[in-house]
């Protein structure tokens, strides 16, 4: 399985670097293309996990006034 997140920056936010270094400290990997990063999962994720882990990126870019959409495939 693997999420693919696009991300919107604000002018008013954090910069794109730290966002990315954020980002990278969850699993993501940047990537080019319709997506901006992916992150890989080792299984199966059910709907729960999936949950739980954009709880998490919104953790990780409080703050930062950037927008994020996630789709897993």
């Amino acid at each position: 399985m693997k999420t693919y997140m696009k991300l919107m920056f604000s002018t008013e936010g954090a910069p794109a670097s730290e966002i990315r270094n954020r980002l990278l400290g969850l699993g993501f990997q940047a990537t080019r293309g319709n997506y901006d990063f992916i992150y890989e999962w080792d299984r199966d994720a059910e709907v729960d996990d999936l949950l739980w882990f954009a709880d998490r990126i919104q953790v990780a870019l409080k703050g930062s006034k950037a927008m994020f959409t996630i789709e897993t495939v």
